[in-house]
């Protein structure tokens, strides 16, 4: 008999300037953001092929947006999962900003460094 799995956990990187989810100690997934004043700018999520239909996206999301609003920040959804995942999550609309292009010319310049 196979053991059951560890609990997936999530955990930031800032040096990465991201949140990876790791099962069994192995990076299953990861969304990656940029922070910009008051705000936790998501731009991509994705989680590994070999970890998809696990529900891992929305834990590792939902701990992210968590975290940003332990931290302070308020949420700019540009990754178009992040958007949904708010969309489903209206517990983290009074944190949630609109993504203005301002803010997507901010974000390709600080990606393109």
């Amino acid at each position: 008999m196979t053991p059951p799995a560890a609990a997936p956990t999530v955990q930031r990187v800032d040096a990465r300037h991201r949140y990876e989810i790791l099962v069994d100690g192995r990076t299953a997934g990861l969304t990656a953001y940029r922070d910009h004043a008051d705000q936790r700018v998501f731009y991509h999520t994705e989680i590994d092929d070999a970890f998809a239909g696990q529900g891992l996206a929305s834990v590792l999301v939902q701990q992210a947006l968590a975290d940003a609003r332990a931290a302070g920040k308020r949420i700019v959804p540009v990754c178009p999962y992040v958007a949904k995942f708010l969309r489903r999550h209206e517990e983290f609309s009074d944190i949630a900003d609109p993504v203005t292009p301002e803010v997507l010319r901010w974000l390709e310049t600080e990606l393109a460094r």
